[in-house]
């Protein structure tokens, strides 16, 4: 059987003066795009370009929804109600929604972004929040989580398809969470490396750690964060290498 991956890649995080990541050079190497709806990054002019922009290309279009914090870049631990959370993911998919509407597209799916998304690991009221505001926009999006985390429980809770994801450009611990960026050796830059370890993802479901080896189950979509240090040297990289390997890269709408 054909192996098939997505490679999804957070983009649109530019907001007012501020240049983030290299959209352009990115897009043509990616098959879904995170797209971000102005709690983290993003406004409206670069929401509606960067949807543009995605449709040119024909990829995948995705909301990645955060904590309302421009100045933490969404990274900051925030505590709020369920009530809360649920709304605030509302309004920003709602948001991409209707920019994606104006030119004639449609969401894939749903990428919480930063402390939201590693929150929502752990915490149950969190990710029944993100899943349940999710689930009322649209039932056929999307929900990108990491295996047998408790986002993955609650989408799949309420009739989501999840999408198991894999980052290649961070550090696992043996706990099945990534390393917090704070830490040294978190953030993984070496285009070898980088194809080394989501090959043997992709195609043994395992994953180096500091302690030992993870088993993390199928892989779905490979993220690889925009604003990591030459983004688009490790994209350009992972797609020959997967190809290499004989892995088809496309939109996870098309297998999931």
């Amino acid at each position: 059987m054909e192996l098939k991956v997505d490679i999804n890649c957070d983009l649109g995080e530019s907001y007012g003066a501020y240049t983030i990541g290299n959209d352009e050079e990115l897009m043509p190497h990616i098959s879904s795009a995170n797209i971000a709806c102005g709690f983290h990054a993003g406004d409206p002019m670069t929401m509606a370009k960067t949807v543009r922009l995605a449709g040119e290309f024909g990829i995948a279009i995705g909301a990645h929804p955060s904590f309302p914090d421009l100045m933490g870049f969404g990274r900051r631990n925030m505590q709020l109600t369920t009530e809360e959370t649920t709304n605030y993911v509302i309004y920003q998919v709602g948001a991409l929604q209707v920019f994606a509407k104006t030119v004639g597209l449609s969401l894939q799916h749903v990428k919480p972004h930063g402390a939201l998304y590693n929150m929502a690991v752990r915490e149950e009221e969190t990710s029944k929040a993100i899943a349940t505001a999710t689930k009322a926009l649209a039932d056929d999006l999307i929900i990108f989580a990491l295996p047998k985390s408790m986002l993955d429980k609650a989408a799949k809770k309420v009739g989501l398809r999840v999408a198991c994801e894999f980052f290649a450009d961070r550090a696992y611990s043996l706990g099945g969470g990534l390393v917090p960026r704070q830490q040294i050796n978190s953030i993984i830059n070496e285009p070898l490396k980088v194809v080394e370890r989501t090959v043997k993802a992709v195609v043994e479901g395992t994953v180096a750690t500091n302690n030992g080896e993870l088993k993390i189950g199928e892989v779905h979509t490979i993220c690889v964060h925009g604003d990591t240090p030459n983004a688009a040297m490790l994209v350009k990289a992972l797609r020959k290498g997967l190809d290499k390997a004989h892995i088809k890269v496309e939109s996870v709408g098309k297998f999931l």
